[in-house]
């Protein structure tokens, strides 16, 4: 079968592995303690206690990635699976649907699959480094997210984007993907300069997972025709 048809086939059936991605997220949220529906963390003070238990098992903890222990170094792996809370699964998940599916049709979902594992877990890991005396625990998609976001630019900067801005009354208005994602990077960088290495969104691993993204897609879909097509997403306070 000629590479042509693989694509046209692998386009009838949807973006596969974008969707798995989130529903393997969901699943791990329900049985985790955050969601609070898993009766076997109990509740109160002990669904707490057991929510920071989990969050340090399967979570980065920056000061014990660099011990040399081989199951710290699964944590970046494991900790893309795992959200803290109902909004901050639902904001990563929501942009990942949005962006996911076009860039996996884009690249491939082999290729798809290997470039968020790889550029969430360097997020994930880039922090730590940066942050290696911190004892929080950092989870979340949110590094491999920010790298589908940074590829989507590179891919497709002229897809026109329907958003939703608090400032503006939250008014839906269409703009290039270009400046939606630009103005998303800057919002980053600014709040990644006002923030502490303790509980909180981890900015930096945006701004690493964005910056992998947009020089992985540069480097390898450079010479291939850039793609601008209609794209509908929402940009509002959930950062992913």
């Amino acid at each position: 079968m000629s590479m042509r048809w693989r694509t046209v086939r692998e386009a009838a059936r949807g973006p596969v592995v974008t969707h798995a991605l989130i529903a393997g997220c969901c699943v791990v949220f329900l049985f985790g303690p955050a969601s609070g529906l898993n009766p076997a963390y109990g509740t109160g003070d002990a669904l707490l206690s057991s929510g920071t238990a989990y969050f340090h098992r399967w979570g980065v903890v920056p000061d014990e990635l660099f011990t040399g222990s081989p199951r710290a170094w699964l944590t970046p792996l494991t900790a893309l699976f795992v959200h803290g809370s109902w909004l901050h699964l639902l904001g990563n998940m929501l942009f990942l649907h949005v962006f996911g599916a076009m860039t996996e049709e884009r690249m491939g979902r082999p290729a798809f699959l290997v470039f968020v594992i790889c550029t969430g877990y360097l997020a994930l890991a880039a922090y730590a480094a940066a942050y290696a005396g911190s004892s929080h625990a950092l989870v979340g998609a949110s590094g491999a997210i920010s790298a589908v976001l940074g590829a989507f630019l590179c891919l497709l900067p002229r897809a026109r984007v329907t958003s939703l801005f608090p400032f503006l009354f939250f008014l839906p208005l269409r703009f290039p993907a270009w400046i939606v994602l630009l103005f998303w990077f800057a919002l980053q960088w600014v709040a990644a300069h006002r923030a502490e290495s303790g509980p909180g969104v981890a900015y930096l691993a945006h701004l690493v997972g964005f910056s992998l993204g947009f020089v992985y897609a540069w480097v390898r879909y450079r010479r291939t025709t850039r793609v601008g097509r209609p794209a509908t997403a929402t940009e509002g306070d959930s950062q992913p």
